[in-house]
């Protein structure tokens, strides 16, 4: 059984930084991309950032080019997200998930419950 398991979240002030972390288990995702996403309330689930395979491209968001680094260890079969310079707006839900297919930027199919970040100004 699959399971992508979410930490780090938590409550920190503006200009702040939090690092969360995804661990996967059930199957290795060494050849699969993973990404973040997040969901504020009475918002739809909005891309935050993914990463391939190897580690070698990655694709952000508008919003967070610049604050908010991604990357992962293989070895751990874990993805992570670096945010600095935290906003009251990246306040929201936290999810990871991760590509089925392997060796592609396609859609997404599993997914983590999620870690709340919260910002305060």
């Amino acid at each position: 059984q699959v399971q992508l398991v979410e930490s780090g979240g938590g409550l920190v002030q503006a200009g702040g930084s939090l690092r969360l972390s995804c661990a996967a288990s059930g199957r290795t995702f060494s050849r699969n991309t993973m990404g973040w996403f997040r969901q504020a309330p009475g918002n739809e689930r909005e891309f935050v950032a993914r990463i391939s395979w190897s580690g070698g491209s990655t694709y952000y968001r508008n919003s967070v080019k610049g604050r908010f680094t991604i990357s992962r260890d293989n070895a751990k079969n874990t993805v992570y997200l670096q945010m600095n310079s935290l906003k009251p707006e990246d306040t929201a839900v936290y999810y990871c998930a991760a590509s089925r297919v392997e060796y592609t930027l396609g859609s997404y199919d599993y997914w983590g419950q999620g870690t709340q970040v919260t910002v305060s100004s």
